[in-house]
């Protein structure tokens, strides 16, 4: 095992090939345990992972080798990533773990760390973890009898996460009536994502949620949106989601089954949010990925757009967003897929969360034009077209898409509709 072990986001590899080995993440393990002592009380760190064959391989690895190191170890099993986060800072944990490999084919898997906070832990303590894994300066620390960890597995792990986005939407609000397709991608958002959607109310059609440890990602999911497409076509429903393996970015379909580019649905989400007062500072995060529309729209809003001008997308995003004049509530990743995932109100990437913010949006306004003018106020190269209400139309919906010849390509804001 040589070089370096730590990429853009954690350590990934071909499952049972170096470095991810079940002798390396034990290593991991002893070293992630080791730096996150902090005090002589008893400490814990959580782990998660997604639903991968070797995923049952490397959590135990990694358990066995914080344990060897006098920590105790939290087992949640299969859980989105910012689930993971969130858990591991409101079960104060000293650390949490994430064993997946994202979007990647079930043979890959990965491993990467959070803080105590649920942020990503700074480069300077991923080079200390490393450090220690790739020597033997740890080597002879072996705590005995009690001093060795123990551990427990949380059984209600989904259901706290499923309280805590739940409470995201907003209370007096329903999705009586509305129609959904979500597509897990077999991965670790199959259980929480349609209980979510199905709890608040929506009739879900369910797709990807039959994980056998090879089939995550593979034709599904938010890499592979076709069926999804095709599904929301078919059972005319109003919207579609689609998440990837470890559900840490949502892909959205509209009524009419076409997906709707990442801009645009942050367009969406900052618009709502502040008309209704809640994004932060009025300030919408976004990388050098984003398109020159979404910069205009918010500066026509009046909302402050500040950029991450980063190749290592997430940490600087999500760290900038969160010190300083950067606090925000609302934050964008795109990948160059067009996928999007949304920090608000959580602590990193947080697409369950951003689903929340999407699906209410029909609900709470009429949604304005963050692309173009006021519907009081149309102006040439702006149009606006409401659909009509249908029988099958929830009540209390109120169906807008705008769009605008502005921006090239076109882009266009829309909320999610009736497809009769």
């Amino acid at each position: 095992m040589g070089g370096r072990l730590f990429g853009t986001d954690g350590v990934r590899g071909i499952a049972n090939v170096e470095p991810m080995t079940s002798e390396t993440a034990l290593r991991l393990g002893r070293a992630l345990a080791h730096v996150s002592k902090r005090s002589p009380h008893r400490h814990k760190i959580l782990i998660g992972k997604d639903t991968r064959l070797s995923g049952y391989m490397l959590e135990t690895a990694m358990a066995s080798g914080i344990c060897s190191m006098g920590v105790d170890v939290l087992l949640v099993g299969p859980l989105p990533t910012p689930g993971i986060a969130f858990l591991t800072r409101t079960l104060r944990a000293d650390a949490g773990v994430v064993i997946s490999a994202s979007h990647n084919p079930f043979q890959d898997n990965g491993i990467k760390f959070f803080s105590r906070t649920g942020f990503k832990l700074p480069d300077e303590i991923e080079a200390e973890i490393e450090r220690l894994v790739l020597s033997d300066s740890i080597d002879a620390l072996r705590p005995t009898a009690t001093a060795i960890g123990k551990a427990f597995r949380i059984d209600d792990a989904v259901g706290r996460y499923n309280v805590f986005v739940k409470n995201t939407f907003p209370r007096h609000l329903t999705l009586d009536g509305f129609k959904v397709v979500i597509d897990c991608g077999q991965g670790a958002a199959y259980r929480v994502a349609p209980e979510v959607l199905e709890e608040l109310g929506a009739r879900i059609i369910a797709q990807g949620v039959d994980p056998d440890g090879e089939n995550i990602n593979q034709d599904c999911g938010a890499l592979y949106p076709e069926l999804l497409q095709e599904t929301v076509r078919r059972t005319r429903a109003n919207l579609g989601i689609a998440l990837d393996g470890d559900a840490d970015r949502a892909i959205f379909v509209d009524e009419k089954g076409e997906v709707v580019d990442g801009d645009e649905v942050m367009a969406m989400c900052a618009t709502a949010l502040d008309e209704r007062g809640e994004l932060r500072e009025r300030t919408l995060v976004a990388t050098v990925m984003s398109n020159l529309g979404l910069h205009l729209a918010m500066r026509a809003r009046g909302v402050c757009q500040r950029l991450a001008c980063s190749s290592r997308f997430r940490r600087p995003v999500s760290g900038r967003s969160t010190t300083g004049s950067w606090k925000t509530t609302l934050e964008t990743l795109r990948a160059p897929s067009g996928s999007v995932a949304t920090s608000w109100p959580a602590r990193r990437a947080e697409p369950l969360v951003g689903i929340t913010v999407v699906v209410s949006i029909p609900i709470v306004v009429d949604l304005p034009a963050p692309f173009g003018p006021s519907r009081a106020n149309t102006s040439p190269g702006s149009t606006v077209k409401e659909t009509p209400r249908t029988a099958s139309t929830p009540p209390g919906y109120v169906f807008v898409r705008w769009s605008t010849s502005i921006i090239v390509p076109p882009v266009t804001s829309r909320s999610f509709g009736s497809s009769t």
